[in-house]
């Protein structure tokens, strides 16, 4: 019984998860986000393509998916303990590996931040804020989402059990493999950071190519 209430949990997740802001729209404007910018579908990689307003846009989106699950999980299975947690990691998974992208999505920060917001909404501003000062000190979201997925299953440990953050830790080195490609462009020094993202040069050679 418990299995199975875990799997629906896990169910809720993925398919919240798998809801992709950034395809919507980039198939509205007729962008191919696969050739272009980071090649992924997540909100970094629309606002290289397709500006701030989508980027945003699609960071929400992200977020709001998994604050649902999450929430969705607890309000059905409230005596379950893990029932957020596996609802949120599940999210992530779902937004990185959607069925019907041939499980080619996002890298998952932005469902991992709704994760943490919906788990933790203090420390999640304790983060944000942490998140925001990096990356605009250092100019790369990179930096931040590093910070993101490597601290909270760490606070979760102290606060909420191993058990809670084994699941997020799970979903941590799931965001983390996804951002091997950045790991690599920064040592080449060809990430791109956000103030370059943000001039529009990008997208200016994006659209180039696929006139």
């Amino acid at each position: 019984m418990i299995f199975l209430q875990y799997a629906a949990c896990a169910a809720i997740g993925y398919l919240l998860g798998c809801s992709n802001m950034a395809y919507y729209i980039s198939r509205f404007r007729g962008v191919d986000m696969r050739s272009g910018g980071s090649g992924n579908l997540g909100a970094s990689n629309a606002m290289i393509l397709m500006g701030w307003h989508a980027g945003i846009l699609t960071a929400l989106h992200d977020i709001a998916k998994s604050v649902c699950a999450v929430l969705a999980a607890k309000f059905l299975f409230p005596n379950l303990l893990l029932a957020g947690a596996a609802a949120g990691a599940a999210s992530v998974l779902g937004h990185i590996f959607p069925f019907y992208l041939r499980f080619r999505g996002g890298k998952g920060l932005a469902p991992y931040f709704g994760m943490v917001a919906a788990l933790n909404w203090r420390f999640c501003l304790v983060l944000a804020a942490a998140m925001i000062v990096i990356t605009l000190v250092t100019d790369y979201i990179f930096f931040a989402t590093c910070t993101a997925i490597g601290t909270f299953p760490i606070f979760t440990a102290l606060t909420q059990g191993w058990l809670t953050a084994a699941v997020c830790a799970a979903a941590s080195l799931v965001v983390l493999y996804k951002h091997r490609e950045n790991f690599a462009r920064l040592a080449r020094g060809e990430e791109i950071g956000l103030r370059a993202a943000n001039s529009g040069k990008h997208r200016k050679t994006d659209e180039k190519a696929n006139k």
